[in-house]
């Protein structure tokens, strides 16, 4: 199934839609930078800035429609795909991988619809602090969100360490793409997965001083930790390194939506 040409079609369109939410992730991620912070920063704030596009309805109707059609391949191939990966630990991460970015993408094609709809940003801005609360309040819950913030932590690892060691190449057929950009390609991976990785580590950190302290207000999203990161000293070059991450993760969707193995 995943080799049919029709998944293969809509999921590699899908693919550049995920791509396009971080490049606008990186350029809200730079506002912060620059001091302008009204925006909210996270996937779901990258995708309510194409509603103030004049044809945003339109743009956000695609883009939904889009992330739907990228996260059935990623279901896909979180259930059959990865064959050129051996089989085990390797493979099974792969999968989790795409089963991850599955729900990520029909997170974010559902906030797409909805902006589309005339849902206003301020309507989904969703309190993380809400859900660590209830957790704190549970018996041994400083515990569980502990755990919880070691997970979300360790996860910005292995997708960091999936940069540092340029894994995301074993996905790619590099001879899909010109020989003239597959250098770049691989610079902008790694780039883009090992910021990717801090900002989910960031998201751990915030959550683990949430568990420390017992005070869900000291938790909460991407949108949380880079503004937290923008008040700290050398936060502003971090949150450059984060941006160019986005940026870079946005140009590998690119690639992988033409390059990426079935």
């Amino acid at each position: 199934m995943r080799r049919h040409p029709a998944v293969q079609v809509f999921g590699r369109a899908g693919m550049v839609c995920y791509g396009l939410v971080h490049v606008l992730l990186a350029v809200l991620t730079a506002q912060v930078v620059f001091g302008d912070s009204g925006e909210r920063t996270d996937q779901k704030g990258a995708v309510a800035t194409l509603a103030q596009t004049g044809f945003g309805p339109v743009l956000l109707w695609v883009v939904g429609i889009g992330l739907f059609a990228f996260a059935a391949w990623q279901l896909v191939m979180a259930v059959s795909g990865y064959q050129w990966v051996p089989a085990g630990r390797k493979r099974i991460t792969r999968r989790l991988g795409s089963a991850g970015r599955a729900i990520t993408g029909i997170a974010i094609g559902i906030a797409a619809v909805g902006y589309a709809g005339g849902k206003s940003q301020s309507d989904s801005n969703e309190q993380p602090q809400s859900w660590t609360a209830k957790v704190l309040a549970l018996p041994w819950g400083q515990v569980l969100v502990g755990i919880v913030a070691l997970a979300v932590i360790a996860l910005g690892v292995v997708i960091a360490r999936k940069g540092v060691k340029k894994a995301f190449e074993d996905d790619l057929d590099m001879s899909d793409l010109p020989v003239a950009t597959r250098k770049w390609v691989e610079r902008l991976g790694r780039i883009g997965w090992i910021g990717k990785g801090i900002s989910y580590a960031l998201i751990g950190i915030l959550v683990g001083f949430a568990a420390i302290n017992a005070d869900p207000s000291q938790s909460g999203g991407l949108d949380k930790a880079l503004h937290t990161l923008a008040a700290q000293p050398y936060g502003v070059v971090l949150l450059a390194v984060i941006a160019l991450g986005f940026l870079g993760f946005g140009a590998y969707c690119f690639a992988a939506a033409r390059a990426h193995k079935v």
